[in-house]
C-alpha cells in the first residue's frame, strides 16, 4: 500500500464524513468497520473498505496498517475499544495514530500510550464557533500555539493605498493571504504588494487573534 494512504477505523458519522472529505481532496482512504451496513455505505466512496474487528491485532496486521501514513480511530463512545485499538496500532508501527476522544480522561489515557494526536470534535467545533461569534469577521480559529486565526476585513479607509505602504506584517504582525475586489466574486490569493486597494475591497488576514481584533482599517 502507498505511504500516503489514510486508514479510518470506525465508519460512523464522523469517520465516514472525514473519509469522504479526504477522498475529495485526492487522498486514498482505507475504511475499517465491523458493521456490514457501514462497510457497504463506504464501499463506493472509499478507496477500499474492510469488514473486520479492529480489536483483533492479527486482523490489523493482515491489512498492513503499518504501511499507512496515518490511521484515524473513530470508534464511537467505547473508550476500551479505542484505547485497545490505538495500543495495537502503535505496537504494529503505524507512523501517525490520530484518535477521537470522548472525554478529557479518555484523552489523557490515549496520550499515555503514545497516540500522536488526540482530538475531541465537539470541543474544537464549540471553540471555533465561540471565537467566530465573539469576533465578527473571523473566518476560522486555528488552535495553534499563539491562537492563530483567519479574519476577513473591509478596508474602505485604506482605499488608494497599497499593501506595501500599509506594511501590515511589520506594523501589526499579521499577514495578508487573500484580496477580493469589490467588483469581482472571487478572492485573489497572494496579492501583489503594489496594486492600490479600492473602496469596498476586502482582505483576508492570518495572525494572532488579539492582533487581528486590534486592527482598525
Amino acid at each position: 500500500m502507498a505511504q500516503d494512504q489514510v486508514c479510518i477505523i470506525g465508519l460512523g458519522k464522523f469517520g465516514f464524513h472525514m473519509g469522504r472529505c479526504l477522498v475529495e481532496l485526492g487522498r486514498p482512504v482505507i475504511g475499517v468497520d465491523g458493521n456490514p451496513e457501514k462497510v457497504k455505505n463506504a464501499q463506493n466512496i472509499f478507496t477500499q473498505v474492510y469488514q473486520l474487528d479492529a480489536k483483533d491485532k492479527r486482523a490489523l496486521a493482515q491489512i498492513h496498517v503499518e504501511e499507512m501514513s496515518h490511521v484515524v480511530v473513530s470508534v464511537g463512545h467505547s473508550m476500551e475499544a479505542s484505547i485497545l485499538i490505538s495500543l495495537y496500532l502503535k505496537e504494529l508501527g503505524v507512523p501517525q495514530v490520530w484518535v477521537k476522544a470522548v472525554s478529557t480522561d479518555h484523552e489523557k489515557l490515549l496520550m499515555k500510550i503514545g497516540v500522536d494526536t488526540v482530538f475531541i470534535p465537539e470541543r474544537f467545533a464549540a471553540k471555533n464557533m465561540a471565537h467566530q461569534l465573539a469576533s465578527p469577521g473571523l473566518i476560522e480559529y486555528l488552535p495553534m500555539d499563539k491562537d492563530v486565526a483567519i479574519k476577513e476585513i473591509g478596508i474602505d479607509d485604506w482605499a488608494g493605498r497599497t499593501l506595501r505602504q500599509l506594511d501590515l506584517t511589520n506594523k501589526h504582525q499579521v499577514q495578508v493571504i487573500a484580496w477580493k475586489r469589490a467588483d469581482v466574486q472571487h478572492y485573489s490569493f497572494i496579492p501583489k504588494a503594489d496594486e492600490p486597494l479600492g473602496t469596498g475591497d476586502k482582505l483576508v488576514l492570518v495572525g494572532r487573534e488579539d492582533r487581528l481584533a486590534r486592527l482598525r482599517p
